[in-house]
């Protein structure tokens, strides 16, 4: 296990506890995944991954199927986009995204049949090339986070000696990748060995927090006679999931600011892609369908839901027996890195991994006190930086401290504000502190 570096902290003989003990509340992790009706209609934005959007190839009036193409780009940091449902489609229109954007969409009205695009089979891989282009036909992205195309992670230009698997879900309440290790884990570990066998990468470590004992133990039953994956036991303390802690906790490497896992010999993939990779290469059928967590005190009834990406989330909430009453906030993602949003008509995205809705009593927001100079949140902070001085960079507007204090390595995991005794919105000031830093050209 990888030891942590002391800094400052250390050498005035504090002792390092990076990260915060957020509860677990994982309700649904013995709740076996369900499969949602199919909606009446769904909408496929062409913008759900870093990078360029895609452009509909598809217009009005026009029959798809599912995994039908619907969306494409010719931008290097891309993906393609295809359809989960089988239906007529509607429209191209154009939608608010939960970030405030716009983006353009394909409406569909489903037939109810879902049937499979009879052009689809499975890839033919027989070397790296084939299985880049694979990757990229199949549509994936990041589906722990910002949806980074899978493809291009996959092409590094260094030499890469560790696969760290991504299934620590540090968040509360989220329980999507335990359901898939528990419910999928075949195609976890085939996905695994072919990423391992393309990419030339010789060992594999399978990351999973110490509150999930029934996933760890499957699957270092399952891969007791495998001798290049190992299944590493992390310690259940937020951020686990954080794509540099997990890179240290699994192999010593600490990842430099400014530079990528590759430049430590490392990729990273959430269990729940390296999941859908498996499957794909058997049976040529691309992303179109996610697990998602729908939990939170004004749930009716928490559940985890296999749905179609595009279905509306208000359909989603409705198959978990809807509200128990008017929710205060509803989150997509987790309490500690999700965003609020403002409706449930938001489509259901591929990074999608959870919605959360909270009554009044648990969505209330405390409102700040003067800062009282404790230090819990520079003590808190995986990334080693002084959350108090960049709130006030932010506050005065000083470039240079926020240059200086190193305002853009911040992850935006949240353990400052939790562990805060004052409830300074600190999230909010290194966001507003990166925009500042943006502006000024730095």
């Amino acid at each position: 296990m990888a030891k942590q570096s002391s800094g400052l902290l250390g050498s005035l003989g504090f002792v390092k506890s990076p990260g915060a003990p957020v509860p677990h509340r994982k309700h649904t992790s013995a709740c076996q995944t369900v499969e949602m009706p199919v909606p009446a209609t769904v909408t496929i934005v062409m913008s759900q991954h870093i990078g360029a959007p895609c452009t509909p190839c598809v217009k009005a009036k026009d029959q798809v199927f599912v995994g039908t193409l619907v969306g494409e780009s010719t931008a290097f940091m891309s993906a393609p986009i295809h359809s989960s449902v089988s239906g007529t489609v509607k429209k191209i229109d154009t939608v608010l995204m939960p970030n405030g954007t716009k983006a353009q969409a394909i409406v569909i009205d489903t037939d109810g049949e879902q049937t499979v695009d009879p052009a689809i089979q499975p890839p033919v891989v027989n070397s790296k090339e084939e299985f880049i282009e694979a990757v990229k036909q199949s549509g994936l992205v990041g589906l722990g986070g910002a949806g980074f195309p899978a493809h291009i992670k996959l092409n590094p230009k260094d030499k890469i000696e560790y696969l760290c698997i991504n299934a620590a879900e540090c968040e509360p309440y989220i329980t999507a990748d335990v359901r898939e290790i528990m419910e999928n884990h075949e195609n976890v570990l085939y996905g695994i060995s072919q990423v391992m066998k393309y990419v030339g990468i010789d060992k594999a470590l399978i990351g999973i927090e110490d509150n999930k004992p029934e996933a760890i133990k499957l699957m270092q039953e399952k891969t007791a006679q495998m001798s290049n994956v190992e299944v590493v036991t992390l310690p259940s303390r937020y951020p686990q999931g954080a794509e540099k802690v997990l890179i240290e906790q699994c192999t010593g490497r600490q990842v430099p600011p400014g530079k990528l896992p590759s430049d430590v010999g490392c990729i990273v993939m959430n269990v729940a892609s390296v999941g859908f990779l498996g499957g794909y290469l058997k049976n040529g059928i691309p992303l179109t369908t996610k697990r998602v967590t729908v939990d939170g005190s004004a749930i009716t009834e928490a559940k985890n839901v296999r749905v179609p990406i595009g279905a509306p989330i208000k359909d989603i909430i409705a198959f978990c027996g809807g509200y128990k009453g008017t929710p205060a906030k509803l989150i997509s993602g987790g309490p500690m890195m999700g965003t609020a949003l403002m409706t449930d008509d938001f489509p259901v995205l591929k990074q999608n991994n959870a919605f959360l809705a909270f009554d009044e009593a648990e969505a209330k927001s405390l409102e700040p006190t003067a800062c009282i100079s404790c230090g819990r949140c520079v003590n808190a902070c995986p990334m080693n930086l002084m959350p108090t001085k960049l709130e006030a960079a932010t506050i005065y507007k000083r470039v240079d401290d926020l240059k200086k204090y190193s305002v853009m390595t911040c992850m935006e995991c949240g353990c400052c504000a939790f562990v805060c005794p004052a409830n300074r919105k600190l999230v909010q000031s290194m966001r507003i502190g990166k925009a500042i830093l943006r502006n000024a050209g730095k």
